[in-house]
């Protein structure tokens, strides 16, 4: 089943990964993928128009059928292949809201996270300005204590809504991207110990970003939030 499925994708990207441990956790090992380049704007390239007109990774098929948005294309494979691997949407009626909940609000993270870590490639630069980067980390800062409110909630060891389930996908690459981009683990616990109980999970360390693994740390801008 997995040879009929085909991913691009780029090092590093959170939706990239999501997709990529979510083939991992339902054991769809061995489908074709190719590793492309942000910084050779390889992701606006034919290729990947072809099958995503917006030029964003991942792009991802199966048969003929297409998802270029990260969540659309986790959900699709939980739900057409929810007897294999690892059940990732919950059967209560209560921790399967609460998943879509922390679902939902990773995208947002995700948002607040790109506002400060990319703000010199997405602004212009005579667009930039210190107060509108200060905007931005407050931001991320009252977004982090959010996560940090919802993990205090969260048994020791737990995950967020119960069992690992696609809340976790799409949460921890966003949490592991903090963090390699200097978060405090100080300022930020709860978010660190998350981060810790998840990192070495199979299906997470198979799909780490390659660079990752040479290069450990990454920037620092994260360190004084």
């Amino acid at each position: 089943m997995a040879k009929s499925m085909s991913l691009l994708w780029g090092a590093g990207s959170p939706p990239c990964w999501r997709v990529m441990i979510t083939l991992e956790e339902k054991k769809l090992q061995g489908y074709r993928h190719k590793l492309l380049s942000f910084e050779k704007g390889e992701h606006k390239s034919q290729e990947v128009l072809e099958i995503n007109p917006r030029g964003q990774l991942p792009a991802f098929k199966h048969g003929d059928i297409i998802l270029n948005e990260s969540v659309a294309a986790c959900l699709y494979l939980e739900n057409q292949f929810k007897s294999q691997g690892v059940k990732l949407i919950p059967d209560s009626p209560a921790e399967q809201a609460l998943m879509y909940q922390r679902m939902m609000e990773g995208l947002c993270l995700t948002d607040k996270l790109n506002s400060v870590i990319y703000y010199d490639l997405f602004v212009p630069e005579e667009e930039r300005h210190e107060s509108a980067l200060k905007r931005n980390k407050e931001a991320l800062v009252t977004e982090l204590k959010l996560w940090e409110g919802y993990l205090h909630k969260v048994a020791a060891g737990s995950y967020l809504a119960g069992a690992f389930s696609l809340a976790d996908v799409i949460v921890f690459p966003n949490t592991a991207y903090a963090f390699r981009f200097g978060l405090s683990a100080g300022r930020y616990p709860k978010l660190a110990k998350y981060y810790s109980l998840l990192k070495d999970r199979p299906s997470i360390k198979a799909s780490r970003p390659p660079q990752w693994l040479a290069s450990p740390q990454g920037h620092e801008i994260l360190r004084d939030l």
